[in-house]
């Protein structure tokens, strides 16, 4: 059973950066599509990055294009987020998806997800 587990959540100022990590265990990170997702008090679940199995695919939400990083480690096991340039609206719980077979934004597809980890930006 594959388990994702977020860190690296909390409260910044605008205009700082924050690196999230998602640590896998139950399988190996090389066999799966991630992706990294965010929900707001009141609104729904968005993809804000993508990270398909082949090296160098990642897609990226219009708003955070140039401001966020999808990474990963497959030795380590772990994928990241760099954020830099945080606005208030970048505040939300981020949680960390997998699949094996989806490298979408869409939500209904990955079949593992993490609880998330909140990150909360004040202007």
């Amino acid at each position: 059973q594959v388990q994702l587990i977020e860190s690296g959540g909390r409260s910044v100022q605008a205009g700082d950066s924050l690196k999230l990590s998602c640590a896998v265990s139950g399988g190996a990170l090389r066999d799966y599509h991630m992706a990294w997702f965010r929900q707001a008090p009141g609104k729904e679940r968005e993809c804000v990055a993508t990270s398909g199995r082949e090296v160098g695919i990642t897609s990226y939400l219009d708003s955070v294009e140039g401001r966020f990083t999808i990474s990963r480690d497959n030795a380590k096991n772990t994928v990241y987020l760099q954020m830099n340039y945080l606005t208030p609206e970048d505040t939300a719980v981020y949680i960390c998806a997998a699949d094996r077979m989806y490298s979408g934004p869409s939500v209904a597809p990955y079949d593992y997800w993490g609880q998330g980890t909140q990150v909360t930006v004040s202007s």
